[in-house]
């Protein structure tokens, strides 16, 4: 039998012409997924991109792999379904922040709470970009917009504290403008058994430029994000002399001169925590901004929990359609 030559980046690149804004921050985050899929080591008819409705929907189309672009706020829904269906396929589901958080949350809830063993990734740009710059749930208060014209009036959703509020096993952030850190976050997603929640910090240059610029740009990044890696102390600035610690119910930041050790009332991060205590700590913490895995614990899957009852029921009694249908109550004349 022949061998199997080795994926590349570009058997993921489809035939068809990428149509986003010049500038998008889309454009870094296809490369990245491009990038991370031939090191799964997963055959290519293997993977299944689903996406709803918006900017970043369009992903199935620009990724040469099985894809299915649904309906507004429903890809939970279908990506549900093709996972139970199909336990062998490596689903991705892609979605916005209008698409997931709005019309899209109750779906989105239910499949971070059952735990599918499917990888999401939420786009997060602060607006509507497909829809020409309406506010989204995720847009500040006093944002002006299209739709809010004299600046919204609504609080604004984090889509880590809801994931966590929904139970989500992992539970991750990156953002657009580092291509080798949001590589790294989707290998751990793809690795992690059970859902996987990665919001993306995202720029829309034509309806919100800038969004995240105070933080991600690489003029403040060393001081402005806080990159987390399990078992070590959080810590960042230059020369990583700032770090977090824990007063009472809160966190706090802390400095110390360079050379210094790092103090012991640090906090150590840990993922695999039995509770999500730190991690929505972490979630509500923006100054520096926490970057990648905040969360990341076992639970059995909805997938497999739904298709082990599907196999006992079908043990106990030998399944028989045609005799079902035309027996008792379950059949009538039509004349």
């Amino acid at each position: 039998m022949a061998t199997a030559l080795p994926l590349k980046k570009k058997d993921f690149v489809s035939d068809q012409d990428v149509r986003w804004c010049p500038g998008c921050g889309d454009y870094a985050i296809l490369a990245a997924i491009q990038k991370t899929m031939p090191t799964l080591g997963i055959p290519k008819e293997k993977f299944m991109f689903v996406s709803g409705i918006g900017c970043s929907s369009r992903f199935p189309y620009y990724m040469n792999t099985y894809g299915f672009h649904t309906i507004h706020g429903r890809a939970p829904a279908l990506a549900t379904g093709i996972k139970c269906t199909n336990p062998e396929l490596m689903v991705w589901m892609i979605t916005g922040d209008g698409d997931g958080l709005s019309i899209g949350g109750n779906h989105l809830l239910h499949v971070l709470r059952r735990n599918v063993d499917i990888n999401i990734l939420l786009f997060n740009n602060r607006i509507y970009g497909l829809t020409k710059g309406q506010y989204s749930p995720t847009s500040e208060v006093g944002k002006v917009t299209k739709s809010t014209p004299l600046g919204s009036i609504d609080a604004p959703l984090n889509p880590l504290r809801f994931a966590l509020a929904s139970e989500a096993t992992f539970v991750a952030r990156t953002y657009d403008t580092d291509v080798k850190h949001m590589s790294e976050v989707f290998e751990q997603a793809a690795a992690h058994k059970g859902v996987s929640f990665i919001e993306i910090l995202q720029n829309c240059v034509i309806f919100n430029d800038g969004a995240f610029e105070e933080q991600v740009s690489k003029k403040v990044r060393q001081d402005k994000l806080l990159y987390l890696e399990d078992g070590k102390p959080m810590t960042f600035g230059k020369g990583g002399t700032s770090g977090l610690r824990i007063n009472g119910f809160d966190l706090e930041t802390v400095s110390w001169a360079e050379g210094e050790e790092v103090p012991a009332d640090v906090v150590v991060h840990n993922a695999s925590a039995d509770n999500s205590t730190l991690a929505y700590l972490l979630s509500q913490f923006d100054d520096p901004l926490p970057m990648g895995v905040f969360r990341r614990v076992q639970r059995p899957t909805y997938d497999e929990a739904i298709n082990a009852q599907v196999e006992f029921a079908k043990s106990k009694k030998p399944a028989d359609l045609a005799s079902l249908y035309r027996s008792g109550a379950n059949t009538w004349t039509v004349s």
